[in-house]
């Protein structure tokens, strides 16, 4: 194969420069019209490629179908997703991409410190658009029938919402009566050369509010409950040795995302993240115990907690189908990466697509510092992304 980062290159540089953050408190999909920028701008880069199967859905999932080589109609059909949206922690706007040698000599990518870059994810929507110019550009390269997808607002936690399974049925079937579905998808939204993940976080979003009892400041003495200090004193009783700075590996976290109020009322975000599904459920419930600690501290008051699974972990079902990952592995030797496992310390598409019944493992991008000022990604390493993929549609149509 050619340079594939020069397929890949060009076009991060260009999709980085739209902004495309999301916002989680829009229940709309897509949350922000920016995604639906660089959603026009892929869907005319898939057409002028030559791929007259390609559309834009009316909640901005990108799909496009590479038709199998001849003879290879009835292998797997399998998928390749990335995520339109940049996350919303820190400014995602006016995005000013360097390119440079570091200190090692390899060349990267950073975002010029103050916004994030958005290699999350637009490094893997680059590779997956490289590795399918490559593929059209050589038909002696054999393969089955491909779908590429490019999703909205991952990084809301929402878990796919209106996710397009009919149309890629559709798709798939080429107008046959029997509908076709993806044997697996990849996701490309990893980090560092040669991480692959098949298992990750139960999400759990929890909701607390705050209800005070308000009375005149000068007659308050034993008649107020402040609902500003329940939510302050209720965030004080999530533990610091549980949180994300304070964790690594397989153990799991609250984290306290949003707090806001007055005396009146209050409100406050927690994200439970753990690998385990009854480990998580007993972090949520030990909010409901805070809650009644709370009111116990503040008479008057009221606290009430909802909670919401926003995604499961996807390795037990991955592993009912060890063909998506030994293909994998496969296809990682034969590009010559040095592959390892590891689980993701967060969620992907793939999470919820894997519950749909799709297993989707994570394949790395390159890309280091996710949702941060400092994010930076590395050219060879998109390469080596992108040639793995290219690799993976060919063990699947042996």
């Amino acid at each position: 194969m050619e340079n594939l980062s020069e397929l890949v290159v060009q076009r991060f540089l260009s999709y980085v420069q739209i902004w495309t953050t999301s916002d989680r408190h829009i229940e709309e999909t897509p949350s922000t019209n920016g995604q639906w920028e660089l959603a026009r701008l892929l869907l005319q880069e898939l057409k002028d490629l030559g791929i007259a199967d390609a559309e834009l859905t009316d909640h901005c999932y990108v799909l496009a179908k590479l038709p199998a080589s001849a003879g290879l109609e009835s292998k797997p059909a399998i998928g390749f997703m990335a995520h339109l949206d940049t996350a919303q922690d820190v400014s995602g706007k006016d995005v000013m991409p360097i390119l440079e040698k570091n200190k090692d000599g390899e060349t990267i990518i950073r975002s010029d410190g103050n916004t994030l870059l958005g290699a999350d994810d637009k490094a893997g929507i680059a590779e997956i658009m490289g590795a399918a110019e490559h593929l059209l550009a050589h038909p002696e390269i054999k393969h089955g029938p491909v779908m590429i997808i490019f999703t909205p607002d991952e990084e809301t936690g929402k878990g796919l919402p209106f996710f397009p399974t009919e149309r890629i049925e559709a798709m798939l079937s080429g107008g046959n009566d029997a509908r076709r579905s993806l044997a697996a998808c990849y996701t490309l939204d990893g980090g560092p050369m040669g991480e692959l993940e098949t298992e990750c976080f139960n999400a759990i979003e929890a909701k607390v509010f705050f209800t005070g009892k308000v009375i005149h400041l000068g007659t308050a003495r034993g008649e107020l409950a402040n609902a500003g200090l329940m939510a302050a004193a209720f965030a004080a009783m999530l533990p610091r040795t549980e949180s994300p700075e304070a964790t690594d590996g397989y153990y799991g976290y609250y984290c306290l995302t949003q707090i806001s109020g007055s005396l009146e009322s209050a409100e406050l975000e927690v994200y439970i993240r753990d690998f385990d599904l009854n480990r998580a459920n007993e972090r949520a419930a030990a909010l409901e115990v805070f809650a009644r600690a709370v009111e116990a501290q503040f008479p008057g008051g009221r606290v009430r907690v909802e909670c919401k699974h926003q995604y499961y972990n996807m390795k037990d079902k991955i592993d009912e189908h060890p063909e998506v990952l030994s293909n994998l592995e496969e296809a990682a030797r034969l590009a010559g990466v040095e592959f390892t496992l590891k689980p993701i310390r967060g969620g992907t598409d793939g999470s919820r697509l894997t519950e749909m019944g799709i297993p989707t493992p994570n394949i790395f991008t390159g890309g280091r510092n996710f949702h941060s000022v400092n994010e930076w990604v590395m050219v060879s390493e998109m390469d080596a992304a992108c040639r793995l993929v290219i690799e993976l549609v060919q063990v699947w149509g042996k």
